[in-house]
């Protein structure tokens, strides 16, 4: 197994796409298995056939939030313990739900809810390249 990719299409009721890559070295044969998920559908794990689906399949959770049933130790893997939400999901804000910084008056980091300041915005496309 080469690869698990996932997509998301946030306005179709089966919402997710897995994507298996798996190559045969001995017959240079390329097989792409493609499974359509629903958000809160259930993938059974391939880890106990291909042990490196372990990252894979935990990537995949920790960034889209597809379980896979069976995985040895299916947690975060690229963000911390306490995020909230899916980053790669397609519905996850840009600038994400909470932003961390450092006070200098409390003398400690912060969480607090995000702000976004381009919202509005003007683009004026000549003065970019001028």
């Amino acid at each position: 197994m080469c690869d698990i990719a996932c997509v998301d299409y946030p306005n179709q009721h089966d919402r997710f796409r897995l994507v298996y890559q798996l190559l045969s070295t001995d017959f240079a044969i390329r097989l792409q298995v493609e499974m359509i998920v629903k958000e809160l559908d259930v993938v059974p794990s391939v880890v106990s056939l291909f042990s490196n689906a372990n990252w894979f399949e935990r990537e995949i959770f920790d960034i889209f939030g597809v379980v896979f049933s069976g995985h040895p130790n299916l947690r975060r893997i690229l963000t911390d313990y306490g995020f909230e939400g899916f980053p790669l999901r397609k519905d996850f804000p840009l600038n994400g739900y909470v932003e961390v910084f450092y006070d200098e008056n409390h003398k400690r980091v912060i969480a607090d809810a995000a702000t976004s300041s381009q919202f509005m915005r003007n683009w004026d496309v000549a003065k970019v390249w001028g």
